[in-house]
């Protein structure tokens, strides 16, 4: 085994993380303020993908245009959701429940409306970038090198404003005493509904930056959804670092086990993973810490 080989098998799982982490970010912030599981999240995703691709091939839009267009499309989706299926039920008996059912539901309607509007033939999109780097004496595809420069600059730019910014602030209010927040006049509905926005606009990130390696159709976030709730498992739920250090762990995880075994094993030992560090970490690897 050359050690090239093992350079580029790390930076494809570094690559896998990056969505991960995405997609897992989504979750954590979700779960930080309303405390409940979107299962609808991975729509968001597929949203994206057909997003980047009615932009790019019907909208001639490029790249630097199409996947903006994409994340807002997503983004208002996420609002609505939160507005017509999650806000009502806010408050209410039974939140522990209500919230899984009604957003599996729309996942489920969700997928149903992309099958019967766009149909089950799975879409492709081109390279936003052609050719790729030498690195290491190991060829890597600029996409590839794309997807995780751009991910490693949103994750940096929505810590920044978790940290900074009145809206983050805010948000970490809320997440930490929704009734303390309310007394300090704070709109936490006005929070939900920005959250729900942002991550929705997150998972799109992801489905636009992977679509041209990875074909887009109306399944496409379901398998990966299950990745993000595994990731946010692993590094805690609702906290936004143990999100992404879980992203890149299992990334990098799957990769090696298809170098030193095959691709049939690789979910067998992203579990494992998983049970091994809630034996040692039942909170998850950061689970225990602030926003």
């Amino acid at each position: 085994m050359s050690p090239g080989l093992v350079v580029e098998q790390i930076f494809n799982g570094l690559v896998s993380g990056a969505i991960y982490a995405l997609m897992a970010s989504g979750l954590s912030l979700i779960w930080g303020t309303l405390k409940m599981l979107n299962f609808a999240h991975g729509e968001f995703y597929m949203l994206g993908g057909f997003g980047v691709y009615f932009a790019l091939l019907l909208g001639g839009l490029p790249p630097l245009v199409a996947v903006p267009v994409a994340m807002l499309g997503a983004a208002v989706v996420g609002m609505l959701l939160e507005r017509l299926v999650i806000h009502p039920l806010l408050d209410k008996p039974g939140w522990d429940v209500s919230p899984i059912i009604a957003t599996l539901g729309a996942s489920i309607l969700l997928q149903n409306l992309a099958l019967h509007l766009w149909g089950e033939r799975f879409k492709n999109i081109p390279y936003y970038i052609e050719g790729g780097v030498n690195l290491f004496g190991i060829r890597m595809a600029w996409q590839r090198v794309l997807i995780v420069a751009v991910t490693v600059v949103v994750i940096v730019v929505v810590v920044a404003a978790l940290r900074r910014s009145r809206w983050g602030m805010a948000l970490r209010a809320t997440a930490q005493d929704r009734d303390a927040a309310v007394l300090a006049g704070i709109d936490v509905y006005a929070v939900y509904l920005w959250t729900l926005g942002l991550t929705a606009a997150l998972a799109a990130l992801a489905a636009a930056m992977l679509a041209p390696i990875y074909s887009i159709n109306p399944w496409m976030g379901t398998a990966l959804l299950l990745k993000a709730f595994i990731v946010c498992v692993l590094g805690g739920l609702g906290s936004l670092e143990g999100a992404i250090l879980g992203g890149v762990l299992l990334g990098t995880t799957e990769s090696l086990t298809v170098l030193l075994w095959s691709s049939e094993w690789k979910d067998v030992v992203a579990f494992v993973l998983l049970i091994l560090v809630l034996w040692v970490r039942p909170a998850g690897l950061m689970g225990t810490r602030e926003w």
